[in-house]
């Protein structure tokens, strides 16, 4: 599952990052009204966390355009501003939980897992290619029914290309869902790991290929028995 973080300060958006990414949710960073609407509409995320006080104004007002162009999405609203007041204004306004900092690691990562099981989100059924099953709510992979262990970016990059199954997903879709939408790639390295999770599942014998469009990107189809 991908998670939206809009937090205007360094400091703490690494903190966050750092605590949800340990869980295996993958999560883009953004600082403004502005940038959450962009990644909104050109990502299908599913939670937003969401500050308050941004420089372009309070993140309560940006509630009504996610609403409109991601239905059924989740928004958390992670902020400093504690009182009662806040928090009910914060909930009459659509925020699915408020949570105040500071705030305790173990609770975060908690509320989130509560907020992304409640009825009305987007629940989705494993999704399964080959011997291969990943379980989207709790990022378990099976091959031939057997549990196995990917590395963080090695599982993001199964989960995109299976969702895609059948289709070629292009470089550009893989590098900002695998390492998000600033980081910079060395062109060699989605290709390395793409080699890496194609050994992988060469050797546990999960009857699937992954194929290279050249100069486009990447396809995973079933293989025959």
């Amino acid at each position: 599952m991908r998670i939206l973080l809009i937090e205007d300060e360094p400091e703490m958006a690494q903190l966050i990052a750092s605590l949800i990414k340990k869980e295996g949710f993958a999560i883009d960073l953004g600082r403004s009204l502005a940038e959450a609407k962009e990644a909104a509409r050109s990502v299908s995320y599913d939670l937003i966390l969401l500050d308050r006080r941004l420089p372009d104004g309070d993140g309560l007002s940006l509630l009504p355009d996610i609403r409109t162009i991601r239905p059924g999405i989740r928004i958390m609203v992670l902020t400093a501003l504690d009182t009662l007041d806040d928090t009910v204004s914060g909930l009459d306004a659509g925020a699915d939980d408020y949570i105040a900092k500071p705030f305790r690691g173990p609770e975060l990562i908690a509320r989130i897992r509560a907020c992304l099981r409640r009825p009305g989100c987007n629940v989705q059924p494993p999704l399964a290619v080959g011997n291969v099953s990943l379980d989207l709510s709790t990022h378990q992979v099976t091959i031939s029914g057997r549990p196995v262990a990917f590395h963080r970016r090695e599982l993001t990059l199964l989960e995109a290309i299976m969702r895609r199954a059948n289709r070629v997903t292009t470089r550009e879709t893989l590098i900002k869902e695998i390492y998000g939408l600033e980081t910079e790639v060395q062109q060699h390295t989605l290709d390395t790991l793409v080699w890496r999770l194609r050994r992988r599942l060469e050797t546990l014998d999960a009857r699937v290929a992954i194929h290279l469009a050249r100069g486009i990107g990447y396809m995973l189809t079933e293989t025959a028995d």
